[in-house]
Parts: C-alpha cells; structure tokens; sequence
C-alpha cells in the first residue's frame, strides 16, 4: 500500500480532536511511508491533512475540480495537483491514484466519495479497501445504519465486511494494508 486517498471535511468541525485526528493520520502515513491522495483543498481537515503530511516530509497528491480551483481554494503547495473537470473525475482520478481509503470526519462530499468507492468496489470496478476512521465516535450512527440496513436485507453480510472501522489512524493503515493484501476483483453480493 503505498497510496491511502483520505476524505475529510472542507471545515474543521467542531471538536479539536478532529483536527488531532488529521495530523495524527498524516504523522502515521509518513511513518510508513504511505503517500497521501486527497480532494486538493487547502480548507479545513482536507488542507490540515495535506499540510500534515508535508510537515512530516511525505508526498501529497490532490485532486480538484476547476470550479473550486476557480474559487481559490485550491492547495498549491502539495506535490502534485491534479485540476480535472467535474467531481465525477475528481473520484475517478483519486481512486485511479490511491490504493485504499480512509475516511476522516466530514459531511456530504466525504459520505458521497466514501460511497462512491464502496459501490465501485462491490459492482467490481477496484479491489481497493477502505476505513471509516471514528474519531471521538464519529461514524457510530451511520455504523448503526448500515447494519440497520444489513439486518433488513439490503446488504449482505460479505458487502458489510467491505466497511472496516478503526478507532486510531495506525489501526486503520493496519487494516488497510492487510485487506489490500488479501483483496481480490470482482463482484462482492
């Protein structure tokens, strides 16, 4: 594994522990040697990481639509920016780069990417694993929900595995090596 694209917050939210979140996971990534790939901003959790992991001496890759580029909150500084059309080639573009996901804090960009690699890995499209990084317990209710939907049918049990959960960012990038290293392509029922 040596890319990890995490998704993460345009603001910094509300509790200090997201952003010790995010410089923590950042610290952890250069300490494996793990580069990062992220939406290119320089706001909230999503520049906090970026620059976290420059601090550290590792590689940053951001991807970033033209729109917010235009909006001046594009991350000049990181190692290679890629500016791509839409977000639609945004997710594309980070997934092509990253070989698997992390999930920080955030609100409906990071729910829309975090889904979108989980569907593209269930319909087969990448074997690349991703982890829901619950910070101050951040994702409990949105766990309780996808095993909500799991028990009434919607999703099997094998797909539900497919959602790792990690309580520090050095359990996570354990459980993201290990999975990627026992992933394989296909459609997962």
């Amino acid at each position: 594994m040596k890319r990890v694209a995490v998704y993460c917050g345009s603001a910094m939210g509300a509790q200090p522990v997201f952003a010790d979140a995010a410089d923590a996971l950042a610290a952890a990534m250069v300490e494996r040697d793990v580069d990062l790939v992220y939406g290119g901003g320089k706001l909230g959790l999503m520049g906090r990481t970026a620059d976290a992991v420059l601090r550290c001496g590792g590689k940053v890759f951001g991807v970033i639509p033209d729109a917010l580029v235009n909006l001046e909150v594009a991350h000049e500084g990181v190692t290679e920016l890629h500016k791509v059309a839409d977000m639609h080639e945004r997710k594309a573009k980070m997934t092509e780069l990253a070989d698997a996901f992390v999930a920080l804090p955030g609100g409906i960009g990071t729910l829309d990417e975090l889904f979108e690699a989980w569907s593209w890995n269930a319909l087969g499209y990448h074997a690349k694993p991703f982890c829901l990084l619950n910070i101050d317990n951040f994702w409990n209710g949105m766990i309780e929900f996808i095993d909500h939907a799991t028990a009434c049918g919607f999703l099997s049990a094998q797909r539900r595995g497919q959602l790792l959960v990690a309580q520090t960012p050095e359990e996570a990038l354990k459980k993201l090596d290990e999975a990627a290293g026992t992933a394989a392509q296909g459609i997962v029922w």
